[in-house]
């Protein structure tokens, strides 16, 4: 059985009855995480929402006005999971989401055109596809694809489309010695009634069930984006058609003026003004780390030169990094102070380092760390990690004033 939408891909609104509505499960994925919601499987006489199949996603849409959240085949049948329940016999009107469609038929119908034009000229086979939600690919059986090849290919499939050739559906049966002439990754194993043949006028015939526009002058443009090392030694061929071309280079416009603002000239002039900002910031970070260093050796002769030392040594500093802590606490040592040094936004997150002798550091490092809200790893004789709550540095302080306390206490 052929469904509505696979004989006018273009009609966006069909009237059919309820044959069957039965309760179902629908696992889906909400804010990341995986649910079960219960609903209704609803197979209708026939169908204007389209099943996902041959590398296409189903379609979304309405039936009087409420969701369809998913649509599938079985055999013959199109399965449309609802949360609603639908009595059987009762008139529906089914109505696409005719932004996704179109997107769709626009994306399965150049793969069609890529493939063949491929095959043909450099006998690339297609393996696979996969239309993802904002660029598509197409595995062919090939080790490598040179640039110059990939773009005499985007010449020849939009070459294709200016000659606004038709695209077209017929059927044949099952048994058909056409069959074995025409493109195909054969029938699935609940296959039913005719088989469905999509052409393309003088380049191809492929045994298809997807949605397609009827004619090739309906795909606007097609943009090879790129041909990546995919999987067993083949070749993944990354394009977008049609409308996705179009937001594409908006997208890309919008950047553009982003990085005029930014970088005061214009397109050609970018990667000069990037790798200029890039050399500039390499002698900057440069010049920050002597200088840290050198922050690094003053507050450990500051602390180390007075007369009396606190038994514990405190410091935090808004900017630095890991490097830093553990600098101060080579200049000081271990052994001669109880240290916990801090760096990154003090009412926020940051970086943490508990130093000293190394049975004490061992025991209140974990503590400090649950104080700070962080994570971190004892290694080295060092306690060392992040942390999301810097502002209890004053608390974290505290037990380490009270561990050192007992151990005077003991001594005493």
């Amino acid at each position: 059985m052929s469904f509505q939408c696979q004989k006018d891909s273009y009609l966006r609104e069909f009237d059919t009855k309820v044959a069957s509505c039965t309760p179902s499960k629908l696992k889906i994925v909400n804010n990341g995480k995986k649910e079960q919601i219960s609903g209704y499987d609803v197979i209708c006489d026939d169908t204007v929402l389209f099943p996902e199949g041959g590398g296409q996603p189903d379609d979304r849409g309405t039936m009087n006005g409420c969701s369809v959240l998913r649509i599938t085949r079985k055999a013959d049948k199109a399965v449309h999971f609802m949360t609603e329940n639908l009595e059987p016999g009762t008139e529906v009107h089914q109505v696409v989401d005719w932004t996704r469609r179109f997107d769709h038929m626009q994306q399965h119908s150049a793969q069609h055109l890529i493939t063949a034009i491929a095959d043909e000229k450099y006998g690339w086979r297609t393996t696979s596809w996969d239309l993802g939600r904002e660029k598509s690919f197409i595995e062919m059986d090939t080790p490598a694809i040179k640039n110059e090849q990939l773009i005499q290919l985007e010449v020849d499939v939009n070459e294709a489309i200016r000659k606004c050739l038709p695209m077209t559906p017929r059927w044949v049966d099952a048994g058909s010695d056409e069959l074995k002439e025409i493109r195909s990754r054969g029938l699935p194993d609940d296959h039913v009634g005719l088989v469905r043949i999509v052409e393309i006028s003088s380049i191809e015939a492929n045994m298809c069930c997807g949605t397609h526009v009827s004619n090739l002058s309906h795909l606007q443009s097609i943009k090879l984006i790129s041909a990546e090392k995919g999987k067993k030694n083949k070749t993944n061929v990354y394009f977008l058609a049609g409308n996705r071309v179009l937001s594409y280079l908006g997208g890309t416009i919008e950047t553009e003026k982003k990085l005029n603002k930014l970088l005061k000239c214009g397109p050609g002039e970018f990667a000069q003004a990037v790798e200029k900002q890039q050399k500039t910031l390499k002698v900057t970070n440069k010049t920050n780390l002597l200088l840290l260093r050198e922050i690094a050796v003053l507050e450990a002769q500051r602390y180390l030169n007075k007369p009396e030392r606190d038994p514990v040594f405190c410091l935090h500093r808004k900017d630095g990094d890991s490097e830093f802590l553990n600098m101060v606490a080579n200049e000081i040592g271990c052994q001669n102070a109880l240290m916990m040094l801090s760096v990154g936004d003090e009412k926020a997150s940051g970086m943490f380092l508990v130093a000293g002798p190394e049975e004490i550091v061992s025991e209140v490092g974990p503590k400090i760390e649950e104080e700070l809200k962080g994570k971190g790893i004892f290694k080295n004789g060092r306690y060392q990690g992040k942390a999301t709550l810097l502002c209890n540095r004053d608390k974290a302080e505290k037990i380490l004033r009270e561990y050192t306390d007992k151990i005077i206490k003991t001594e005493d």
